[in-house]
């Protein structure tokens, strides 16, 4: 009886052992489907990045930086970098932000982007006061090249100049556009290269799908590369809705640009569902319509979009990452204005107040059918 007892176990052992090892490419094939996410799914095409905020910086916002060390390979940051942050004072330029920024990116082996080194908008008050072009000049050398030299190496990429025109292609006339003229833009893309070398040098802006801006865009890079400043990128804010721009403008725009010899990056991509006042002009963030404040019809899904709106943002995603597939040749980098929801810019631009929905992650930080649509878009393929 022993020894029956004995080889009817041994018997059941192996039949286990057996039936464990056949479940094992199931159970393998389950956990390669768990760990799906968009820096995967697009890992042979271009980065996938989002724009960081205190929270994710100081580590308060958990659940916001395990979304983010889960899903994207590249990091913007939304404001610490800009000038009113970074060199509040002549002389006096504070780090202590921008440090841990960069070391979120760099310790997660993340494509670090620098963002702006030049721009009109969010600037010192002090910088505004100063009309002398000599004097000018000598600050921008001083800004740019104390803040690049300080992240040689550890970041990536630089937002050299930010929004340097108008929407009919010409140039802006900022306080550094009406000292200098437009050798501010050599300037700066120069001084850039000369402080690290290696990075990648980027102009970027909004609207650029428009043909108008576009054909400045092209005078702009061609004036650079005729300078012999360095240039690698076009940065196109995609600050779009569910109606436009068109796909065929988006894409006229990425041939155009990457036919200058340079790389497409998508730098502050959402996609809004809401109404916007007729005359916004673009991204402009000096914009405000403080008269549709409160107003539901401005306001339509402050609890949540429903199903049939959701539908219409997968899909309207799902055309976009077509499109950017179709093109990722020409594309390096796709940048989400946000991770979740609940932290996009757009809650309270251009209309204060309002609850907007124009992200992949809900407030909740899960995802949502556009999300899906963009991966589903890839596994298909």
């Amino acid at each position: 009886m022993q020894k029956k007892s004995l080889e009817l176990f041994s018997l059941l052992f192996l039949s286990f052992l057996f039936i464990n090892c056949q479940d094992q490419p199931e159970k393998k094939q389950e956990n390669k489907k768990e760990k799906v996410s968009l820096q995967m799914v697009f890992k042979d095409d271009f980065y996938i990045g989002a724009a960081v905020n205190d929270g994710h910086i100081d580590g308060t916002d958990t659940l916001g930086i395990k979304l983010l060390k889960e899903q994207f390979n590249t990091i913007t940051p939304e404001n610490v970098m800009k000038w009113m942050y970074i060199h509040p004072q002549r002389d006096t330029f504070y780090f202590d932000t921008a440090d841990k920024y960069v070391a979120l990116g760099n310790d997660n082996n993340m494509h670090v982007v620098g963002h702006a080194l030049v721009w009109h908008s969010q600037l010192a008050e002090w910088m505004n006061q100063v009309k002398d072009s000599t004097e000018m000049a000598t600050i921008l050398k001083e800004h740019i090249s104390t803040i690049v030299k300080q992240y040689k190496g550890k970041i990536d990429t630089w937002d050299v100049v930010n929004e340097a025109l108008n929407e009919d292609g010409t140039l802006r006339e900022s306080n550094f556009y009406n000292v200098m003229g437009d050798s501010y833009l050599e300037l700066a893309f120069k001084e850039a290269a000369k402080a690290d070398p290696d990075a990648q040098l980027v102009y970027n802006d909004y609207n650029l799908w428009k043909p108008e801006k576009r054909a400045g865009v092209v005078r702009l890079v061609k004036k650079l590369q005729e300078s012999g400043a360095k240039i690698d990128g076009v940065g196109m804010q995609a600050h779009w809705s569910l109606l436009g721009p068109s796909i065929e403008d988006i894409e006229n725009s990425i041939i155009a640009y990457s036919e200058l010899g340079v790389k497409v990056m998508f730098t502050e991509l959402d996609v809004t569902a809401l109404p916007n006042p007729w005359d916004l002009n673009g991204a402009a963030v000096e914009q405000s319509y403080e008269q549709y404040e409160g107003d539901p019809t401005m306001n339509p899904y402050p609890n949540g979009m429903p199903d049939s709106v959701q539908i219409k943002l997968a899909e309207r995603y799902e055309d976009i990452f077509k499109l950017f597939l179709k093109h990722k040749d020409k594309i390096s980098r796709v940048t989400f204005w946000g991770v979740q929801d609940g932290q996009s810019w757009l809650n309270s631009w251009p209309i204060n107040g309002r609850t907007n929905h124009p992200l992949l992650f809900d407030r909740q930080y899960l995802p949502k059918k556009a999300y899906q649509a963009v991966i589903d878009l890839k596994e298909k393929n």
